[in-house]
Formats: C-alpha cells, structure tokens, sequence
C-alpha cells in the first residue's frame, strides 16, 4: 500500500482544494416575467413569480 513520506503542508493543501472549489461556479437563469437575474427552481425576489405564478407580494 502506497504510504506518503513526508507531511503535505498547508499550503499545499489549500492550493489544490482551492483549484476543486473553483471548478464549481453557481448557475444563474433569468426571471421569464422581469428578467432579473435569479437561482433556477427558486422565486425570483424582485419580482415574486415562480414560473407563471405570483407566489408572494414584493414590497417596493
């Protein structure tokens, strides 16, 4: 069985998870009735529709 020599740093450590973190990035979609920008099968806040339906009142 493969066992590593010496310790990994810090350092090293944090630079290769930080290169796995970055490969996720979050998606964004566009609200059909205002056309803000939104996260996908969520309500969009500016505007309070859900696809076709006014699920909430957005005080202005």
């Amino acid at each position: 069985m493969a066992v590593p020599k010496q310790k990994r740093s810090r350092s090293r450590t944090h630079h290769k998870r930080a290169k796995i973190y970055k490969a996720f990035s979050v998606p964004v979609s566009v609200c059909p009735n205002c056309g803000a920008p939104k996260l996908p099968h969520r309500v969009c806040l500016n505007c309070g529709h859900y696809g076709k339906k006014q699920v909430f009142e957005v005080a202005e």
